[in-house]
């Protein structure tokens, strides 16, 4: 299957584009927080209460992205969001981490475009620079060490790091 944009799909994504740059990027801080989500929100994304993206924060589609209560998209997170990405309640997505729900059939000569969506349930921890996968689910509570690269999905309360990401420990908390 090809996933090739549409043009309707460029025309959108440019237009977000024009208003992430003059609109919403310049505004940083808490007190713009509700005005980074209203223009989110105005672009599609389904945003909880208290959910916060910086100002630093790139989202490809906004509305391919759904956040949950008190969760967080970081400084300089790069959200290449081609297909659904879904945050969880208070999970948080760390300083420069990237999520990327696409890649290229490696083994066709048209590199035609693939997608899958990634899922960080609630309580989940992506911490800094770490690469998350298309397809990836990272479980309740999980914890992704700063600069994992994670391919596979990471079961609940379980602690992973490296490249590729291997299982370290389980997460002593109460959820």
């Amino acid at each position: 299957m090809n996933n090739a944009p549409t043009l309707c799909n460029k025309i959108t994504r440019g237009l977000w584009e024009t208003v992430r740059l003059l609109l919403f990027r310049p505004f940083p801080g808490r007190i713009f927080r509700p005005w980074r989500a209203f223009l989110l929100r105005l672009f599609g994304a389904k945003l909880a209460h208290g959910a916060h993206v910086y100002a630093s924060a790139r989202i490809r589609e906004p509305w391919n992205l759904e956040m949950g209560e008190e969760s967080c998209l970081a400084e300089g997170v790069l959200c290449y969001n081609v297909d659904k990405v879904f945050i969880g309640h208070r999970a948080t997505v760390s300083q420069r981490a990237f999520l990327c729900t696409a890649s290229h059939r490696i083994d066709s000569p048209g590199h035609e475009l693939i997608t899958a969506p990634i899922r960080i349930a609630d309580f989940a921890w992506v911490a800094a620079e770490a690469f998350i996968g298309m397809g990836v689910t990272i479980g309740n509570g999980a914890v992704v060490g700063a600069r994992a690269a994670v391919f596979r999905s990471v079961p609940p309360k379980a602690v992973v790091g490296g490249n590729p990401a291997v299982f370290l420990r389980n997460r002593k908390i109460e959820l």
